[in-house]
């Protein structure tokens, strides 16, 4: 118990085991505007959720089907209810805060079968004055030590016909990369898969989205909708559709979240991933430096046209070293070249691996101790890229070899799934890492679920339609869908972007291109994009002549990847957003806008006393070439509003420091 902690204050309701059975327990947040309510029915156990008085969630039933001992709900007793509060600050190492309290009130609901194995679960929820948990916990039991699951029965019975915004998939093996629906909840087809997290938009300005927390050693969690309610649907181990999750008792699942607010910000601004997830276990952080890193790959392997041959080579890579310790970018990306990898393959490119692949060795023309080596002369990290079908099969001599080599972190790609096995070899990498002073990057992933906070080596995760698809798409990844990222993918942690493309154009002139791909939305959308995703490892993906020189490269490399504070003082869903992230005395507060101009006002109350500098990055209103922007000073206090003017597919950074 650290000097920040209070006491955990435990109480036990003394009222007889049948009574319970008869009435509703209720469990209210600290602040009181959430409300979760729960009866034992005959046939199911059911909740309900309230907001300042409004019912979002009514008459929801929750059981669990087992392929030994087939379905827990029905005929349930209930045992005295366990009611604690929680409040305590927990520190991040990577995060959007760097102190956060986790505050809440707690109740434990013991339920047991009333015949046959008399089986025993307790259901566990937490409410947050942002949000409300929940989840199932598995004690260790007598006539029960194992389980095989093949459907968690968790419902949502949504009142009205909220708004839904949703990324809809077709199958479990997917990279979650799409475009998002917005449709309202009674139009959503039966047995559509729907990604989480999912935004749900109520009248009377409530939002509600619906996450997970804490994931590991189970299936990733999805919605559908069965007779008008949402349903979780798990994703199944790979090569069957009926077994789910397969777990030794005592166990749990995750937690299912539901972040609530009257403020759409609120829902940015909440530490409830982390707060439900477990301390770090990694005892020595010292090593962790998050930063940016170059990414070649993205700008199509962009380098001098004569100096030297391009390639997976030395020099190619000391181009791009080069260029991040002239700008104190931490990290150069080591990846490979025209679609080829850095270590042996005898696979067709990127995406695939032979029978002879290995990433413990080199392709020949490439001696990676060198380029660390060099790398480290110039105080650059080296990071690399690697497909997981290559790296899992040889995890630790792997590792083993790239700590002798000097590198710093890797890229894990192409994972592409979220059953429990693909949970659980996520961890293990992550574990393993760790133990060689590893940081993790995954990329064709699931959304996060606070897995930074029990190993802060996992820096980002990507799991988002982004800024790759600008090299081969004809549509475009727009304005309008970066902040349908911010407020469904983001909801859950860290999102990665391929960020930096410093060439905008108009819609009309967008084409996709491999080598130098464009952008849509100006210059100062794209560098409000460092501030409003949260992101320990920022992408700078476009080539070294592409930035130096070019307005605003100044700030993109003064912003920092990890926060003290965050909060968002202005923000409407698919119209704007405004994030304001606080490093030591420093603020930075980042707007985008979608495609249609407008004037935004903030609020700057979240200064303390005194007066500050503002240097304020804005896009040129009078120019159509949107890689113009404007920067100037202003004198501010935190009783200054002030006004944002953004461009169609705009955005501002304004960089708040001390005078």
């Amino acid at each position: 118990m650290n000097a920040f902690q209070k006491l955990l204050i435990f109480f036990v309701v003394i009222v007889a085991e049948p009574a319970f059975s008869q009435k509703k327990i209720s469990l209210k947040s600290p602040d009181g505007n959430i409300l979760f309510s729960f009866k034992l029915t005959q046939n199911a156990p059911v909740y309900s959720v309230g907001y300042k008085g409004k019912t979002l969630i009514e008459n929801s039933k929750l059981s669990l089907s087992f392929k030994e001992g087939g379905v827990f709900g029905a005929n349930l007793k209930i045992s005295v209810p366990i009611f604690r509060k929680a409040d305590e600050i927990y520190e991040l190492v990577v995060g959007k805060a760097k102190s956060v309290r986790d505050q809440h009130n707690e109740v434990s609901i013991g339920l047991e079968e009333r015949t046959g194995a008399k089986r025993q679960i307790n259901l566990v929820i937490r409410a947050f004055n942002d949000g409300l948990a929940f989840r199932y916990e598995f004690p260790k039991q007598k006539n029960w030590t194992s389980y095989t699951l093949t459907d968690e029965n968790s419902t949502f019975k949504m009142v009205g016909n909220p708004k839904v915004r949703t990324l809809f998939r077709e199958n479990f093996n997917t990279s979650h990369e799409g475009f998002y629906d917005k449709i309202l909840l009674s139009k959503i087809k039966t047995d559509t898969l729907m990604d989480i997290p999912t935004l749900f938009e109520f009248p009377q300005n409530i939002y509600m989205a619906i996450t997970e927390a804490n994931l590991r050693d189970y299936a990733g969690m999805y919605l559908t909708k069965k007779n008008g309610i949402l349903k979780s649907q798990l994703s199944p181990l790979q090569g069957q559709m009926e077994v789910k999750v397969k777990a030794i008792l005592p166990h749990h699942t995750p937690w299912r979240v539901m972040l609530i607010g009257d403020r759409v910000g609120s829902l940015i601004e909440s530490n409830i991933i982390t707060s439900l997830s477990e301390p770090s276990k990694i005892k020595d952080l010292s090593w962790l430096k998050p930063g940016k890193t170059s990414f070649h790959w993205w700008n199509g392997d962009v380098t001098p046209d004569t100096s030297f041959a391009p390639g997976i080579n030395f020099e190619t890579n000391k181009y791009y070293i080069d260029f991040c310790a002239r700008n104190k970018i931490e990290y150069h990306s080591v990846i490979g070249y025209g679609g080829f990898a850095w270590y042996k393959s005898d696979a067709a490119g990127y995406g695939e691996i032979g029978p002879n692949t290995d990433v413990t060795k080199t392709v020949l023309s490439l001696d990676m101790k060198q380029v660390c080596d060099y790398a480290k002369e110039k105080g650059v990290g080296i990071h690399v890229w690697v497909n997981w079908k290559a790296l899992y099969p040889k995890l630790e001599e792997a590792f083993s070899q790239f700590e002798k080599w000097g590198i710093k972190g890797l890229m894990v790609d192409f994972m592409d799934r979220d059953d429990q096995e693909m949970v659980n070899i996520q961890e293990e990498i992550l574990k393993r890492a760790a133990e060689h002073k590893l940081f993790i990057q995954f990329h064709g992933v699931f959304k996060p679920t606070g897995l930074h906070r029990t190993y802060p080596n996992e820096f980002t995760r990507e799991g988002a339609h982004n800024y790759e698809h600008n090299k081969m798409s004809n549509k475009a990844v727009s304005a309008d869908h970066d902040l349908d990222i911010i407020f469904t993918r983001m909801l859950a942690g860290p999102t990665d972007y391929h960020l930096g493309g410093f060439r905008a154009v108009q819609d009309a002139n967008f084409k996709p291109q491999y080598t130098r791909p464009l952008m849509t939305g100006t210059r100062c959308h794209m560098l409000a994009m460092y501030v409003v995703l949260e992101s320990y490892l920022g992408m700078v993906a476009d080539y070294p002549e592409a930035y130096e020189g070019q307005p605003g490269f100044d700030l993109l490399k003064e912003i920092p990847t990890t926060w003290d504070e965050t909060i968002v003082p202005a923000a409407e869903v698919g119209e704007y957003v405004t994030v304001a992230r606080r490093k030591g005395t420093d603020w930075y507060v980042g707007s985008i806008n979608n495609n249609k101009a407008r004037i935004v006002k903030v609020s700057l109350d979240f200064l303390s006393t005194g007066n500050y500098s503002a240097k304020i990055y804005r896009d040129d209103l009078n120019s159509d070439n949107p890689n113009h922007l404007k920067m100037e000073f202003q004198t501010i206090n935190k009783s200054d509003i002030i006004t944002i003017k953004l461009a169609a597919g705009g955005g501002s950074v304004i960089r708040i420091f001390k005078k």
